[in-house]
């Protein structure tokens, strides 16, 4: 195999912004197809690239090496585990599936028939993420005692997209943005002993959860995850206390904006926050306090297709594997758990 020969099952937002772009850059990755099912609008932005009408015609596209699943998180478990039994390696979207079930079969094929299985996080490649991950790394805050990670909007309009506004598998924003802080705190922490959870609808006339506050419990460590609808006026998206000191960071990754405007994600500057987000370090260094900013490092998804790209070519380890899909799976059912008995579940 030369390059990877990849298909797209979707060209809604997620194809166009976060997937598509990506593909065509990088020198591993040749660009097929794309599934629409009705309309031709990724020709526009890949002329030249097939148009497949359904799941079936991706599939028997013998020359197809790779699949992004990309469709509403209900789908993934049957695309998937289609793609994988057709004999092609895939990328799945988060939420990875419905069910930690669901989770662990796609792995045991995957692993049966040889095939490279991801979950696409690229939230592992934000700038904000990637800084906070530095500074404890480094070891600037000494042993971490707390850590608190938010994602929060003020949208109070339901989402056009039905599928994530009527109550069903993988509706809520436990399933469309839990996955993100979820993965980031395992990430930065491994798993937790146990999860307690509070979901809640706040929007008027929503169906599906749109609040959640989950608890995640270490040996040494609390680690609080919240996302909400109704947040006009955001906290810091990261504020971890240490034995040494605290780091407060904003989320203002800019690549999810210039995508959207269509920007290549080639330029020099890529990635590149305002120097206005840089986040707050008030630690100890040498016995001395200090209070200052810390530099943000530059956001990079492109980081996450070349390592899928070494991943197939050279037999190498996804950047997002299944199994750390099962965790994140895992971690989901337990909040879900938690928030219908009240109880803190234990992993």
């Amino acid at each position: 195999m030369t390059n990877i020969r990849t298909a797209i099952l979707s060209f809604g937002m997620s194809g166009r912004v976060f997937h598509a772009p990506f593909i065509a850059l990088d020198p591993q990755f040749e660009l097929v197809g794309i599934w629409e099912r009705s309309s031709s609008a990724s020709l526009e932005f890949y002329p030249g690239i097939r148009i497949y009408r359904s799941l079936e015609e991706v599939l028997e596209d013998a020359s197809i090496d790779l699949v992004i699943v990309n469709t509403p998180t209900y789908t993934h478990f049957d695309y998937c585990k289609k793609t994988l039994l057709a004999g092609k390696h895939a990328v799945v979207e988060k939420a990875f599936t419905n069910t930690v079930e669901e989770a662990k079969e796609l792995d045991q094929i995957a692993t049966e028939k040889g095939l490279k299985l991801s979950v696409f996080q690229n939230r592992r490649w934000d700038s904000d993420f990637k800084t906070v991950k530095q500074v404890i790394d480094q070891g600037l805050l000494g042993n971490i005692v707390e850590a608190e990670i938010h994602f929060d909007r003020f949208k109070e309009e339901l989402s056009p997209k039905l599928h994530k506004e009527i109550p069903g598998p993988g509706a809520g924003v436990l399933y469309d943005l839990g996955p993100h802080l979820i993965d980031q705190a395992l990430v930065l922490f491994g798993m937790p002993e146990a999860v307690f959870a509070d979901l809640r609808i706040t929007r008027k006339g929503s169906q599906v959860d749109d609040y959640f506050e989950i608890l995640l419990y270490y040996p040494q460590l609390r680690v609080r995850l919240k996302s909400g609808y109704q947040v006009r006026e955001p906290f810091p998206s990261y504020v971890i206390h240490g034995s040494l000191g605290s780091f407060h960071k904003s989320r203002a990754d800019i690549q999810e904006v210039d995508l959207v405007a269509n920007q290549k994600p080639n330029k020099p500057d890529w990635g590149v926050e305002p120097v206005a987000e840089e986040g707050l370090l008030h630690t100890e260094k040498d016995g001395i306090c200090i209070r200052e900013k810390i530099p943000t490092l530059a956001g990079n998804y492109a980081a996450y297709y070349h390592a899928v790209g070494q991943a197939i070519l050279q037999d190498k380890t996804m950047p997002v594997s299944s199994k750390d899909g099962i965790q994140v799976m895992q971690i989901i059912a337990s909040a879900s758990a938690s928030h219908q008995s009240r109880s803190v579940i234990p992993i």
